[in-house]
């Protein structure tokens, strides 16, 4: 069961955006600010008119800039691999075509759904092992709503509310809808370097105390051209839990995006735990496309 907390926490999330994106319609409309405010789901972005392309992936910040209104952007993982040790137990998770579809709604606005089909959880210690496998990470649906600097500017703000629902396996999921909000930023430095930085606020459920708790995930990443269409980044993660039965988290990360074309691109990453509580390291490689 969901809690009175939690409603009240994600009512609050989803009447923010829903009014902002009500005003921004009507502005447009209205006022005709921005030749891009007229397009819709129904009424989609020209291909010549269309944004740079900007993922979400492979790095954990997000990017505040949403998908062309009537446009549909793809991202996933081929393969996403991670491995902790802690305490004598080893935990290694194949999860197979984690996936992100985006639809841009309005030209400042899209919606998101995040899944992983397959994903396989091996338990080791010196004694027994075990394995679970099956859907995993549930179904999270996300709204981003661009607030500024979308289609030109040296910074871009979004503010992203999300809910997840428990439709994974029974052995992957705790049955337990979840949600929270994003606050990503991005900001263009000198000699084409690009700051981004996401604060996110999880309501995730704690079965220990069978209640729920917070987790602040706080983010920054530096990104730079390296050569021609290759780019790289580096990125710090930190996870501060509240009522969670956790520790802090901080984690190292870093990868390289490789863009084919401009509706196309390629990228690999991974994550090194600095703090124990984190996985030992992480791999991922995949590719976001947009239609």
């Amino acid at each position: 069961m969901l809690g009175n907390d939690f409603c009240h926490l994600f009512s609050k999330a989803i009447a923010i955006p829903a009014l902002a994106i009500f005003a921004s319609s009507l502005l447009a409309a209205d006022v005709g600010i921005a030749e891009k405010g007229a397009f819709s789901l129904l009424n989609p972005t020209p291909r010549h008119l269309m944004r740079e392309m900007s993922t979400d992936r492979p790095d954990t910040t997000e990017s505040p800039y949403s998908v062309d209104a009537g446009h549909v952007q793809v991202e996933l993982s081929f393969v996403d691999y991670a491995s902790n040790d802690d305490d004598g137990e080893r935990t290694n998770t194949l999860g197979v075509l984690p996936t992100n579809i985006k639809v841009g709604l309005l030209n400042n606005v899209d919606v998101q759904f995040v899944f992983t089909p397959y994903e396989r959880i091996e338990t080791e210690t010196d004694d027994s092992s075990q394995s679970q496998s099956g859907l995993s990470d549930d179904t999270q649906i996300r709204l981003k709503l661009n607030l500024l600097g979308n289609d030109g500017g040296e910074t871009a703000l979004a503010i992203m509310p999300f809910i997840k629902l428990p439709t994974g396996s029974d052995q992957l999921s705790n049955d337990h809808v979840e949600g929270g909000i994003m606050l990503p930023l991005a900001i263009s430095l000198p000699n084409d370097f690009s700051l981004g930085l996401m604060a996110k606020l999880d309501y995730v459920y704690n079965d220990a105390a069978d209640d729920y708790g917070f987790n602040l995930v706080h983010t920054a990443t530096i990104g730079h051209p390296i050569a021609g269409d290759l780019s790289g980044y580096v990125e710090y993660i930190g996870i501060a839990p509240h009522e969670t039965s956790a520790s802090y988290q901080a984690i190292a990360s870093g990868g390289l995006t490789y863009a084919i074309n401009d509706h196309w691109i390629l990228d690999c990453g991974g994550t090194v735990g600095i703090s124990d509580s984190a996985d030992d390291f992480t791999v991922i490689a995949g590719t976001s496309f947009r239609f």
